[in-house]
Formats: C-alpha cells, sequence, structure tokens
C-alpha cells in the first residue's frame, strides 16, 4: 500500500486502485501506531478515484512532510565512506569516517526543516558558494512517534562535497540549506521490512541524455534500519514522527558536478520514482 500527500488531503493506492481519504490530517495521520490497518479500514466503502495510472494523480501530490524533521544518517555504506575519506584527506579529516564506518555508534545528523524539503517533481539547489556538488540517493524511513518504522520513501540528500572536504566540521553548511532534500513521490506502508534485495538507483539527466547513472542494493548497507533509528530516539522525541534518510551508496565520479537544468530521477524497487530538476 502506498501513501500520497495531496492537494485534496491524502490519496491511497491499493491494488491498483488510488482512493482519497479524508478525516485525519497529515500529521495526525503519520503517527498513528496502527497506520497501515487504519488505511486499509479507511478504504471499505469508498470508490475508486478516475486515475487508472500514477499520472492521473501526480499533479496532485505535494511533499510527504508538515511538521516532521528530516534528519540522516552517513558513512553507512563502503561506497560512501570512500567518497568522504578522499573528498577530505587534504583538510586531515579523511581518518574520521573510517572510523565511523567501524564504530558501533553511527553518523547520525539533522538534514532539514519541512519547508527546506521539495517532493516529486520540485526544483532542488545548488549552494552558489560550492564548485562541486551531488544528489545522493537514499532510502528514507518514516518513524512514527514511538520510533518504529512506519514506511519507506525515496530521499534526496543534497550534497556540497567540497565544502565538506574542505573541514568536517562544514557538514551542516555543505547539507542543511533551502530545497536541499527532497522526498516522494509517496510512502510504502508496508507490514515487513523491505528485503536486502531492494534496488536503488540514480540517473542524472543533461540536455535529455543520460549524464550519470549507478546503482546499489540494500545488502550494502552496513548499518541495520533499526538500529539507525534506535539511536536517533535516544536522548530525541519527535511528537509528529520523523524522516530518516540512511546513507547512500550510489556517488558519482570526482569529476562530476550537478548543473542547473540537470534531472534527477531516484527509483526505489516497490517505493516509485522521485524526479527532481536542479533549479
Amino acid at each position: 500500500m502506498k501513501l500520497y500527500r495531496s492537494a485534496v488531503g491524502y490519496i491511497v493506492e491499493e491494488g491498483g486502485h488510488y482512493y482519497a481519504g479524508s478525516g485525519l490530517s497529515w500529521d495526525e495521520l503519520i503517527a498513528r501506531g496502527d497506520l497501515l490497518a487504519y488505511l486499509r479500514k479507511s478504504l471499505s466503502g469508498l470508490r475508486p478515484l478516475d486515475a487508472r495510472s500514477f499520472a492521473g494523480i501526480e499533479p496532485l501530490i505535494l511533499p510527504p512532510i508538515v511538521s516532521q524533521e528530516v534528519w540522516a544518517s552517513g558513512v553507512t555504506y563502503f561506497r560512501s565512506r570512500d567518497a568522504r575519506m578522499e573528498e577530505s584527506k587534504s583538510a586531515g579529516g579523511g581518518d574520521f569516517y573510517d572510523r565511523v564506518y567501524a564504530a558501533e555508534r553511527p553518523e547520525l545528523f539533522f538534514k532539514a526543516t519541512p519547508p527546506r524539503v521539495v517532493g516529486h517533481r520540485g526544483r532542488v539547489a545548488i549552494r552558489r558558494d560550492s564548485t562541486w556538488s551531488v544528489p545522493e540517493p537514499e532510502l528514507t524511513l518514516l518513524v512514527n512517534p514511538e520510533g518504529k518504522i512506519a514506511g519507506y520513501t525515496a530521499g534526496n540528500d543534497m550534497s556540497s562535497r567540497d565544502i565538506e572536504g574542505e573541514n568536517p566540521l562544514y557538514l551542516p553548511q555543505a547539507k542543511v540549506y533551502d530545497r536541499s532534500c527532497s522526498l516522494g513521490p509517496g510512502i510504502l506502508i508496508a507490514e515487513e521490512p523491505l528485503p536486502s534485495s531492494t534496488g536503488i538507483q540514480m540517473e542524472i539527466l543533461r540536455g535529455g541524455q543520460s549524464a550519470f547513472s549507478g546503482a546499489t542494493t540494500l545488502h550494502e548497507l552496513k548499518r541495520p534500519l533499526a538500529t539507525l533509528v534506535e539511536y536517533l530516539y535516544r536522548e530525541s522525541s519527535f511528537p509528529n514522527g520523523c524522516f530518516l534518510l540512511t546513507g547512500t551508496g550510489i556517488v558519482p565520479p570526482d569529476s562530476f558536478t550537478l548543473k542547473h537544468g540537470d534531472v534527477i530521477h531516484i527509483t526505489i524497487a516497490g517505493i516509485g520514482t522521485l524526479i527532481n530538476e536542479v533549479g
């Protein structure tokens, strides 16, 4: 089952049909401890919308966030470890990332407030004071107030690699700025955890042509998703739930940087494709 925040409240996709839900605000809905059961019960008696495919509801979709914070995990894939060691070695920070990758405690950092998040087909930004910017495609968890994983969506952790590489203490400036994060298009609500074989793909189009593409699977993710959530919730509360980006295993080559007009496609099996233009 998939859940979309929309201009008409929320939309539920089930069995190839789309239904308009009502009765609860977005914050009330996704904070429910019985979200999947509630959505299933709410569909009884409803008639499907006229939409026959995702394209039919796409114009209605909004970012799947209202009052939630967005947090992120770092160095959870070996590829990410290598990239961050390389970008920061001249600043003496290369060893930090190797140690974080091997440590029991994960790297967790604040990523975005809701106004800084864009949704499917929204425009993400690159910093004007950065010369080396990349998208980071990441499985993103919807976590409810009790610290339980309630759903999954696609996320893009936009990053200024030159700023972070200059000094690891510049991480917030490299990661947190207006339109530095995208989520969507919808949230997969499932009873079972995603299998480790779940694929994540990214393609960046420039002038209609592929400028970069890459793929990985959750099998390459070093840390259990539940462990990331447990550390995040140890001394922090989230009354409206939160989103947690789980790290990237797809990193473009050092010679690549995003440009205005690039179009980023992030596809996660079972969830869908998040599309954003750089602008």
